[in-house]
């Protein structure tokens, strides 16, 4: 118990959000788990200092009735704690760690697939040929809006892009 306690204590919540990613629920039921747990670790060492003896005899010495202070001291003695069955927050505690689990998978696989996805477009960047050496047709295939597009505007009878004098300037006075 001591060695979980000293691992609980050197633990670095904040590193462990960082470092894994961990963002909307499972990062709030983490940060609540970890507010129950420095909640519970304030109580008991709160608890610990608190005396655990009584002086009955100071109390008798000091209290004319000794019958009461006998009474109190015989029920004190005869105390025993109440056991709890724990079951119930143990299955709550397993069914938050399966839960922890199920979303965390679900967010290495959304990150496992983003970076694929990086890796193939950075593959394409690595191989692609540089702009200039591109043709137009290679272009409206890859990018087969812009054919659209340019179709639509010709339609139109306008042979200028919206937009482009105020972006590039006028080259007509070259």
């Amino acid at each position: 118990m001591a060695a979980g306690r000293s691992a609980a204590t050197k633990l670095d919540w904040n590193k462990i959000t960082t470092s894994l990613g961990l963002k909307g629920s499972t990062a709030t039921s983490l940060q609540a788990f970890k507010k129950r747990n420095d909640d519970a670790r304030r109580k008991l060492a709160a608890l610990q200092q608190l005396p655990q003896t009584v002086d009955f005899s100071r109390y008798r010495s000091t209290l004319n009735n000794t019958a009461v202070v006998d009474e109190i001291e015989g029920h004190f003695k005869s105390f025993k704690p109440k056991t709890y069955d724990v079951g119930r927050q143990v299955k709550a505690i397993e069914a938050f760690e399966a839960q922890a689990v199920k979303g965390a998978e679900e967010t290495k696989g959304r990150v496992d697939r983003e970076v694929q996805g990086l890796e193939r477009t950075l593959r394409n960047i690595e191989t692609a040929r540089p702009f200039e050496d591109l043709t137009v047709d290679e272009v409206a295939a890859a990018q087969p809006e812009i054919d659209k597009r340019t179709e639509q505007l010709v339609s139109k009878g306008r042979w200028q892009v919206p937009g482009y004098k105020e972006k590039f300037g006028d080259l007509s006075a070259i």
